[in-house]
């Protein structure tokens, strides 16, 4: 997944949410720090992502933009509404999220 997909994936996960800012984990969470990462780290084409102030509507970007949706068919990438508890994270690992922005994005990578 290239960068310019994870802010696709962000605005319209956003919209869905209705929340204006999302937690991106896995593999495209590295477009965060490095937006040109080399083409062996984009192999993804799912990104997992929960809103930060509503998690519990991550179920509803899961069913609009996810796997096999129109927006996957569409696009060739997909997002993945996960829970906050989905990956086990490090203590400390909200203090070292670098904000996503871009035209209409705002994405934290975990």
């Amino acid at each position: 997944m290239k960068r310019e997909q994870l802010e696709h994936i962000i605005r319209a996960a956003c919209t869905i949410a209705d929340d204006g800012e999302l937690i991106i984990v896995g593999s495209p969470a590295i477009l965060g720090q490095f937006p040109a990462a080399p083409d062996e780290l984009l192999v993804s084409m799912e990104a997992g992502v929960y809103p930060k102030h509503h998690p519990e509507r991550s179920e509803l970007i899961d069913g609009a933009i996810g796997e096999l949706s129109m927006f996957h068919d569409t696009f060739g990438y997909y997002a993945d509404g996960v829970a906050p508890d989905t990956a086990v994270l490090p203590q400390g690992w909200e203090k070292r999220l670098i904000a996503i922005r871009g035209s209409g994005t705002a994405g934290n990578p975990g």
